[in-house]
């Protein structure tokens, strides 16, 4: 293995790693927030998930990161390096700034802005397929979380009730299940932002770049999890376990939808969208709009910062010879 391959698996593991502290929020956020489970059992029940969703479920998504954005065939491992370095630096501030943003949107427009410079070919109809998704998934699981909180106000007319009177009821246990399902969806969607672009390269088969980077999301969540599930948990909506519930399970619906189509949405997006919708069931006063707001300005200046940040590397490298 060339030393250029072994940096790039190594900032791809780094990424993954990243990666899994940026979204614990977005998987347990909710079972969390409504005291259905405590930190730590819930960091290490999603790290477990979060593995076996990459290593089995997220072979399609690995390819479309890998083969149909950009012509892999002009593809080099330090364009890749570039792409790496550029999404492992934003997710990282992201996540330090405890702003839940995109890192498909990172990664795709840090794809685009390397293979730009570059001169390789891009394939725009993929991207706008992804831009599609994108717009329309914050909506859909709005209008998917209304309407799933009024289902369960009416399946479990005990679920407005407050979470102490609730401490006997299935809700906690259904909620901590969504959340599993959430986190093997998390393993599935978005391990293939680190990873993906092995296949580019054919560096190893699907499956074992899937679990290496699944480990690696895993090791992130454990060790850097707690301020993302935090800041998900408490600082956008107030909730109650009917509509941390109905969010989480249209959260991992959406984007599940997405994988088996090999795509890939925001996690967090949906989830944020899912928790408006289930926030507007109990009152518009119960969303927090100064949150939500700044949520919105991370999504706009994810794919701007993405593409500008490995275009202008990338020509540097290209300006000093290094190409």
């Amino acid at each position: 293995m060339s030393s250029s391959t072994v940096i790039l698996v190594g900032l791809s593991l780094a990424f993954a790693w990243s990666m899994g502290a940026h979204y614990t929020g977005a998987v347990m956020g909710m079972p969390y927030a409504s005291k259905s489970i405590r930190m730590w059992p819930a960091l290490i029940l999603l790290s477990i998930m979060t593995i076996i969703g990459a290593t089995f479920a997220s072979h399609g998504v690995q390819q479309t990161v890998g083969l149909h954005i950009v012509d892999a065939n002009h593809v080099t491992t330090p364009m890749l390096i570039v792409i790496e370095i550029g999404a492992f630096f934003l997710t990282t501030v992201y996540t330090y700034a405890k702003v839940p943003t995109s890192t498909i949107q990172i990664l795709i427009f840090c794809i685009v802005g390397t293979a730009v410079a570059a001169g390789v070919g891009v394939n725009w109809t993929t991207v706008w397929h992804l831009a599609v998704l994108w717009v329309l998934a914050p909506p859909v699981a709005m209008l998917l979380g209304f309407a799933m909180t009024k289902l369960l106000d009416l399946v479990v007319p005990s679920a407005t009730e407050s979470v102490s009177e609730q401490r006997w009821s299935s809700l906690p246990i259904l909620l901590v299940l969504v959340g599993l399902g959430a986190s093997f969806v998390l393993g599935a969607n978005d391990v293939s932002n680190a990873i993906g672009v092995w296949s580019s390269i054919n560096l190893t088969s699907l499956l074992i770049a899937g679990l290496l980077g699944g480990i690696a999301m895993a090791v992130g969540a454990l060790t850097w999890g707690q301020r993302i599930l935090n800041r998900v948990a408490f600082d956008i909506v107030k909730v109650d376990l009917s509509m941390a519930s109905a969010a989480q399970f249209v959260q991992a619906l959406v984007v599940l939808l997405a994988v088996t189509q090999g795509l890939f949405t925001s996690m967090n997006q949906a989830l944020v969208g899912a928790m408006a919708g289930t926030g507007l069931a109990r009152g518009r006063e119960t969303v927090q709009k100064a949150t939500l707001l700044g949520i919105v300005k991370g999504w706009a200046i994810s794919p701007i910062s993405g593409f500008a940040i490995c275009f202008l590397l990338e020509h540097l490298l290209i300006a000093f010879g290094q190409r």
